[in-house]
C-alpha cells in the first residue's frame, strides 16, 4: 500500500520506518522544513517508563487548585473562554479516581517497556547514535510525602515488569554523586536501571536519513490544509490537500492515512467527525553547556516534586518540564523558564553556564489520561498514532511499530488499549 504519515515529529518518523520497514510505499508530509523540529525538538530527553504515573491522580485536583495562578507553577491551567479546554479538564478529574490511575499506569508501563525494547534493537541494527545514556532514571524526592506516595505507584510498576526500585537517600547520592549537595533535602528516590536518555530530535534526524535510504518520501514546507473523504463524512480519505513553501497547492493520495501531528492533531480530525480528546499542554526547556563536569549529573534525573526532569546531552544539559494549559500559545512566558533555571542552579551549583541557557517551549499532544490514541479510527483508511503528551520519545518506537504491524493487518506485539 501507499500510505501517507501526517507528521514528521518522532511518532510520524517512526511510524514511517516500520511501515516501510514492512514493504509499503511511504510518504511523511510536514509544515517544518526539517524533521521533530516543534514538540519533538528540545525535548526533556529521557525514555522513562518509570514515568508512569499519570498527570491525573488521586492527589492531582488539590494541587491544581493550589497551583492555580501560580506563574512558576509545575501545572497551571489558564482558564480560557475555550470549551474544548473545559470539556478536557472535566475529563481528566474523571481520571483521578484510584482505580482508572491504575488502569492508566497499566497501559503507559507495558507501551512503555515495549518501546524501550524497540528503541534498543532499532539502535543496535542499524547503528544509530544520538548522544544516548543507558545508566538509568533516578526518581529523587525532596518532599517526604511526596516520597511515601511515590511507593504504590512504584510497586504497581514493578508488579507490571518495570523494575522501579525505592532507595535511599544515601543510595541516590552513592548511584549520582552530583546530589551530594542537597543530601540533607533528600527524602529518597527511585531508580530503574533500564531507563535511558538521549537527543530526540538528533534521534529522529539520523533516523530520517535511514528512512530515505529505504525509499521514504518527506514533503517538508509543506502545510496540510485539509483531509478530504471519497463521498461525504464518514468515507474513505481519498487525498490530502497541501501547500508548499511557495503556496503552490497539491494533491497528495495513498490508500491509508496516518495522523501524527501531535497537539494539531484533533483540529484535523474534527471536520472528519473525529473528536480526540487532546489538548495542548505547553512544555518548557532549557539547554545549556556543561561548566564543570564534576558537578553535573552523569544519571538522568527527576525531580518529582518541581515535575521537572534533568539530562545529559554529550557537553549539554536539558532540563525540561512543567506543564501550561493555554490553548496554543507558543509564547515564552520568562517567569517559568527561570523558575527552570534557579532550580537547577539550587541543585547543582556550577553544573551548568546559565549565562548561555537556551529557552525553548512546545505544545504536548495531552490526553485526559496521559494514555496515547494509537490505532483505527472510525473511518477504515484513517489511522491514528497521537495523544503522547510528555512521552512522545518514550512511546515512539513502540507506538511506530505497533501502527505498522496494525496497518499491515498484523496483531500488535505489546497488550495495549489500541483503538
Amino acid at each position: 500500500m501507499k500510505v501517507i504519515v501526517l507528521g514528521a515529529g518522532l511518532l510520524g518518523v517512526t511510524s514511517a520506518y516500520f511501515l516501510r520497514e514492512q514493504g509499503h510505499d511511504v510518504v511523511v508530509i510536514d509544515r517544518q522544513a526539517t524533521p521533530a523540529a516543534e514538540t519533538s525538538f528540545a525535548n526533556g530527553g529521557q525514555i522513562s517508563v518509570s514515568h508512569a504515573e499519570p498527570w491525573a491522580n488521586p492527589s492531582a485536583p488539590l494541587k491544581v487548585l493550589k497551583w492555580m495562578g501560580k506563574e512558576d507553577a509545575p501545572l497551571l491551567f489558564r482558564l480560557r473562554a475555550d470549551m474544548r479546554q473545559w470539556l478536557w479538564g472535566l475529563q481528566f478529574l474523571r481520571e483521578c479516581t484510584p482505580a482508572k490511575t491504575k488502569y492508566n499506569i497499566e497501559q503507559i508501563v507495558r507501551l512503555g517497556t515495549y518501546s524501550r525494547n524497540t528503541l534498543g534493537e532499532l539502535r543496535r541494527s542499524i547503528g544509530l547514535h544520538y548522544d544516548e545514556r543507558t545508566q538509568g532514571i533516578l526518581h529523587f524526592y525532596t518532599n517526604q510525602k511526596e516520597f511515601d506516595a511515590a511507593e504504590a505507584p512504584a510497586a504497581q510498576m514493578r508488579e507490571l515488569g518495570c523494575d522501579r526500585r525505592v532507595i535511599s537517600a544515601d543510595e541516590a547520592v552513592k548511584l549520582e554523586p552530583a546530589l551530594a549537595h542537597i543530601r540533607p533535602q533528600l527524602a529518597g528516590a527511585t531508580y530503574t536501571a533500564e531507563d535511558e536518555s538521549g537527543d530526540a530530535n538528533q534521534f529522529a534526524r539520523s533516523l530520517v536519513e535511514q528512512c530515505k535510504k529505504m525509499g521514504v518520501a518527506f514533503l517538508m514546507s509543506h502545510t496540510i490544509t485539509a483531509l478530504r473523504n471519497k463521498g461525504g463524512a464518514g468515507s474513505e480519505i481519498d487525498h490530502v490537500e497541501a501547500t508548499d513553501s511557495e503556496g503552490r497547492f497539491q494533491r497528495i493520495q495513498g490508500d491509508a492515512y496516518v495522523l501524527a501531528m501531535g497537539s494539531l492533531s484533533p483540529l484535523y480530525a474534527k471536520p472528519l467527525g473525529i473528536n480526540l480528546p487532546i489538548y495542548p499542554a505547553k512544555g518548557y526547556s532549557v539547554t545549556m553547556p556543561i561548566k564543570d563536569p564534576t558537578y553535573a549529573h552523569q544519571v538522568s534525573l527527576t525531580d518529582d516534586e518541581f515535575k521537572l526532569v534533568f539530562s545529559r546531552l554529550g557537553d549539554r544539559l536539558r532540563i525540561a518540564g512543567t506543564a501550561e494549559f493555554n490553548g496554543y500559545d507558543r509564547d515564552l512566558n520568562r517567569v517559568r523558564c527561570e523558575a527552570i533555571v534557579r532550580r537547577t542552579e539550587a541543585l547543582f551549583p556550577g553544573a551548568g553556564d546559565a549565562t548561555q541557557a537556551q529557552f525553548w517551549t512546545g505544545l504536548r499532544p495531552a490526553t485526559p489520561s496521559n494514555v496515547p490514541i494509537i490505532g483505527r479510527s472510525k473511518i477504515s483508511n484513517f489511522f491514528l498514532n497521537t495523544g503522547h503528551g510528555t512521552l512522545g520519545w518514550t512511546h515512539s518506537c513502540g507506538s511506530g511499530k505497533s501502527i505498522a504491524r496494525i496497518i499491515s493487518g498484523l496483531k500488535p506485539e505489546v497488550n495495549f488499549a489500541f483503538t
